[in-house]
């Protein structure tokens, strides 16, 4: 809580671990529960899930393609994962906005 006042947080975003699948496991009812959990005490502090699939593979890639590996690599993989957790539902939504804006595609 003092996090979200002191930063001025609108929005959280909670990872949503799905199967390759598209199916829910129970790490994704763990991150369900979290999620909801967060709602009841952020109040108007919006809680919004997104999809992590592949996020730490990507990131692994990225760290590797920098030259960050082994021991430092698993130190800082879960940031980088979450950097690409959030930069995705950051892309999708600017994507959404896109096409719902009036004289663009899909309107």
């Amino acid at each position: 809580m003092r996090l979200v006042a002191e930063h001025d947080v609108v929005e959280v975003i909670v990872g949503l671990p799905r199967t390759l699948r598209n199916r829910h496991g129970a790490a994704a009812e763990t991150a369900v529960g979290y999620a909801d959990r967060l709602r009841e005490r952020l109040g108007a502090v919006s809680v919004r899930l997104a999809d992590e699939r592949l996020s730490t593979v990507s990131a692994t890639k990225m760290l590797s393609d920098r030259g960050v590996k082994g021991r430092k690599q698993r130190a800082v993989v879960d940031q980088a994962a979450a950097v690409e957790i959030l930069q995705g539902w950051l892309d999708a939504r600017a994507s959404r906005r896109r096409t719902s804006e009036p004289g663009t595609e899909g309107s």
